[in-house]
């Protein structure tokens, strides 16, 4: 699972503010504690994520994650001390790409019932749980009504989770949207996919280099479209 974000500082809440808050809220600067409330987030974000590409797969049938032991919610299951730490610092230093990856939860393909539709609906998984996360963050804003370092917390979350899902759902390998992808697309462009995926981490590190610049108007408006819905 991987994130990518551009910052995400404090949204300041309700209605007539609404879009100058959102727009804050992703793109301004953090104080500490908010930097704090991003890192706590981010760690629930991706722990539930991966958990539930490998429930999933093992619902319909593979028992990889299971018996590799990523069936957990302990954080240090989903933690890589290189693409968790090392690589994120790097990159930022370098690049300035705020790139957070993972640990993937192991599955095996062939053995999922419902054969590539199967595989489809384990990368689903994982940005779906963290729209149901984003919901469940805009339920707990909405109960503070805007005020407060929980309501902060709340849209930092909203969020995070939210970015989390959209950048995931990418359909470039190795994203989770790209099972999707695999799912319906033609033999041809199967074989490009899968020549893509063998790059791993790489790939996703190129794809950001060369053409993310392409497609982030999208995402980041489609970002803040799905946030306002769920916090205004």
């Amino acid at each position: 699972m991987f994130f990518t974000a551009r910052g995400h500082a404090l949204f300041q809440p309700k209605h007539g503010r609404a879009t100058d808050a959102i727009m804050t809220a992703m793109f301004g600067e953090f104080t500490g504690i908010q930097i704090g409330m991003v890192l706590v987030a981010l760690l629930i974000g991706i722990i539930v994520h991966e958990l539930m590409h490998g429930v999933v797969a093992y619902w319909l049938g593979d028992r990889t994650a299971a018996d590799a032991g990523r069936l957990t919610l302990n954080p240090l299951a989903s933690i890589d001390p290189f693409t968790s730490i090392i690589m994120p610092f790097l990159l930022y230093i370098a690049f300035q790409i705020p790139l957070f990856a993972a640990k993937p939860v192991p599955f095996a393909p062939e053995r999922v019932r419902w054969g590539d539709y199967g595989a489809a609906l384990v990368g689903l998984a994982g940005p779906a749980t963290n729209f149901i996360l984003a919901l469940l963050g805009a339920g707990l804003y909405a109960l503070t009504s805007g005020i407060g370092l929980v309501a902060n917390f709340a849209v930092i979350f909203v969020v995070v989770n939210v970015a989390i899902m959209i950048f995931n759902l990418i359909p470039f390998p190795p994203l989770d949207g790209s099972r999707v992808l695999y799912a319906f697309a033609p033999e041809p462009l199967r074989a490009v996919m899968e020549q893509i995926e063998r790059f791993g981490l790489i790939a996703i590190i190129l794809f950001i280099l060369l053409l993310f610049q392409y497609v982030s108007p999208i995402i980041v408006t489609l970002q803040q479209t799905i946030v306002t819905f769920l916090l205004v």
